[in-house]
C-alpha cells in the first residue's frame, strides 16, 4: 500500500552502498539512467537519422543490438535513442535499455553474475511505494485529454510496429497499474501486449494467470470498467522488478516493492488526473485508461493478418480474436517524453524476464535445500523464461538426488520453464559452450534425462499446441526435461577438470586484460 512519505524515512543515496551489499547507481528515472550510460564506452548511442516507427526502427535496431532469439544477424549492442522520428517532430524513441546484462548490472548495481541473487535479496528486503503531491510529480507537466476533440493518441506517442506483419502499433513497455476494483491498495503492476485500435483505444493481451486480468474479471462481473495506467519511460529497477511472477510474487503483492528494495528507496506514485488510479511519477509518459467491461476486439481487426507481433520465442505471435479494450482518457507525460520500446525476442526480454526469474528460482531453492544451488541463469536462447541452467555445489551421495529435486523446485516455481539443465560449480553457467562440454562428458541420455509430462507452459510456445503433439488437448500445455549433466558424487574424482597454472595474464597481455 502507498504511504505517504515519511519524514524521517532513511533513503540509501545514489553512489552508497545498499544495506544488501550492492553500490547503489544514481538512477531514480529513465533520464538518470540514461545520463549513467553516456558515462560507459559501447552501452548508448543516439542518431538524427529520420527513421519510421513502422517496421523500420526495428529493422535498424535488429543489426545494431537487438540479440536474444531474434533471427540472425543480430547481436548484443548499445542501447539507442532515435531522435528524428517520421510523423512525429517532437517525439524521442529508446530501445535496447536492458538489452545486456552488462548494462543491466550498472543500472542496477550488482555484478553481471550475481544479479539475480541480488534481485532475490530485494524480493526478500522490500521497500513500499509511496505517495507524492501532483505538482511534484514530472510525468504530469504535459496533458492531453480524451475529451478534447483534436485528441488522437496515435498523432500524440509514436507506438512502433516491429515487422510489417505486426496487428498495429504497439506499446511493448507499457507497465500496467492495476487495482482490485474493491480495494485501490491491492495493487499489481505487469507488462502486458497493447496494440493502438483507436485515436482513444487499445487492445490488451493477458496471458494465463495474470494478476490484473483477476481485477478486471471481477470488475466486468460487477459491470464495472477497472481504472489502469500505463507508464512508460521508467528507472529499469521498476520495470524489471515488476516481473516477478507467483508463487514468488503472490496475489496482492505489489511489485513496486522490488524496485524499492533494489534502489534502498521507495518508488513514487502519484494520483491520476481522469480516473480513480495511481501513476508512477517519474514516467515519462503516462496513458490513463479504463478496461471497458464486456467489451471485445478482434487484435488485428485493421490488418486482418492473422499476426500479432514477434514474441520472446523468436516467432511472429498469432493475432488474438478476442481481447478486452481499455478506453483513454488522458496521456500525461514529461517534457520532450521518451517513449521506451523493445524489440519482441530481443536480449531485452532476456534481461526483463530472465532475471526475475532466476531469483525467483535461487530464492525457493535455497529456501528447500540452503547451500546446494549456487546460481542460476535463464539462458537467452529460452528468451529468459523457457530454459534454466542451475549450478549446484554436492557436498554428499545425498546431494545426488538433492539436485534433481533442485530442478523440480524450479519448475514448480516458475511455470513457463521449459527445460532445466543441471551442472556442477566447476562448470561456467553464463558460458553455452560450457554447459554444452558438461552434455557432452558428464550426461548420458537415457541415465540423465527426466521427463515431466502433461504440465502448464506458455501459450507463445508454438510445440505446445495440438497440432504440434496431439496428446495435449489445449495450447500451453508440454513435457517438461531436465536434464542432469552433473557427475554422481562418488564419481567426482574422475572427473577433475585440466588445471592450468594461475598467472596474471594483463602481463603479456595488457590491452586484454586492463586493470
Amino acid at each position: 500500500m502507498p504511504q505517504k512519505r515519511p519524514t524521517t524515512y532513511h533513503e540509501v543515496k545514489p553512489g552508497d552502498p545498499h544495506p544488501q551489499g550492492w553500490q547503489v547507481p544514481p538512477v531514480n528515472d529513465l533520464r538518470s539512467a540514461i545520463a549513467l550510460l553516456q558515462t560507459l564506452p559501447g552501452h548508448y548511442i543516439e542518431t538524427d537519422r529520420e527513421v519510421d516507427p513502422i517496421a523500420e526502427l526495428a529493422g535498424v535496431y535488429r543489426y545494431i543490438g537487438a540479440g536474444g532469439t531474434v533471427m540472425r544477424p543480430t547481436r548484443i549492442g548499445p542501447a539507442m535513442t532515435f531522435n528524428n522520428i517520421k510523423g512525429f517532430p517532437d517525439a524521442r524513441v529508446l530501445v535496447g535499455l536492458m538489452a545486456s546484462r552488462e548494462r543491466v548490472s550498472a543500472l542496477l548495481g550488482a555484478p553481471a553474475r550475481e544479479m539475480g541473487i541480488q534481485m532475490a535479496q530485494a524480493r526478500r528486503n522490500v521497500t513500499p511505494p509511496v505517495q507524492i503531491e501532483q505538482k511534484d510529480a514530472p510525468c504530469q507537466q504535459v496533458v492531453y485529454r480524451a475529451d478534447d476533440p483534436d485528441f488522437d493518441l496515435r498523432k500524440i506517442l509514436p507506438a512502433p510496429t516491429n515487422t510489417t506483419e505486426d496487428a498495429g502499433p504497439y506499446f511493448c513497455l507499457g507497465l500496467v497499474l492495476g487495482s482490485d476494483p474493491d480495494d485501490r491498495d491491492n495493487t499489481d503492476v505487469t507488462i502486458h501486449r497493447l496494440c493502438v485500435q483507436g485515436k482513444d483505444e487499445l487492445s490488451i493481451f493477458f496471458a494465463p494467470g495474470r494478476h490484473i486480468d483477476a481485477f478486471r474479471q471481477k470488475a466486468e462481473a460487477a459491470g464495472k470498467a477497472l481504472p489502469v495506467s500505463i507508464n512508460m519511460g521508467l528507472d529499469p529497477a521498476i520495470t524489471i522488478g515488476a516481473e516477478f511472477e507467483a508463487p514468488t510474487t503472490p496475489f496482492g503483492f505489489n511489485e513496486l516493492c522490488v524496485a524499492g528494495g533494489l534502489r534502498g528507496r521507495p518508488v513514487e506514485l502519484v494520483d491520476c488526473l481522469t480516473i480513480n488510479q495511481r501513476a508512477i511519477a517519474r514516467a515519462e509518459i503516462v496513458i490513463e485508461g479504463e478496461i471497458l467491461p464486456g467489451v471485445r476486439v478482434a487484435e488485428d481487426q485493421h490488418t486482418h493478418s492473422g499476426k500479432a507481433m514477434p514474441e520472446f520465442p523468436g516467432y511472429t505471435g498469432e493475432a488474438n480474436p478476442s481481447l478486452p479494450v481499455i478506453k483513454v482518457k488522458a496521456i500525461t507525460t514529461r517534457r520532450q517524453p521518451i517513449l521506451q520500446t523493445l524489440v519482441g525476442p530481443g536480449e531485452e526480454h532476456v534481461s526483463l524476464a530472465g532475471i526475475p526469474t532466476e531469483a525467483s528460482i535461487y530464492l525457493q531453492c535455497e529456501d528447500a535445500l540452503p547451500g546446494l544451488v549456487k546460481n542460476v541463469y535463464a539462458h537467452s536462447a529460452g528468451g529468459g523464461k523457457f530454459l534454466a541452467v542451475l549450478q549446484v555445489a554436492k557436498r554428499n551421495a545425498g546431494d545426488d538426488g538433492m539436485t534433481r529435486q533442485a530442478a523440480l523446485i524450479a519448475l514448480a516455481v516458475y511455470r513457463e520453464l521449459k527445460n532445466v539443465i543441471l551442472v556442477d560449480e566447476d562448470v561456467d553457467l553464463f558460458d553455452t559452450d560450457d554447459v554444452m562440454w558438461a552434455m557432452q562428458t558428464r550426461f548420458v541420455g537415457d541415465l540423465d534425462t527426466l521427463f515431466v509430462p502433461g504440465v502448464a507452459g506458455h501459450v507463445l510456445d508454438p510445440s505446445q499446441q495440438p497440432f504440434y503433439d496431439p496428446r495435449i488437448s489445449d495450447k500451453g500445455t508440454t513435457t517438461k526435461t531436465i536434464f542432469d549433466c552433473t557427475v554422481p558424487f562418488k564419481l567426482k574424482p574422475h572427473f577433475i577438470r585440466a588445471r592450468f597454472a594461475e598467472v596474471d595474464p594483463s602481463l603479456w597481455a595488457p590491452s586484454l586484460f586492463p586493470h
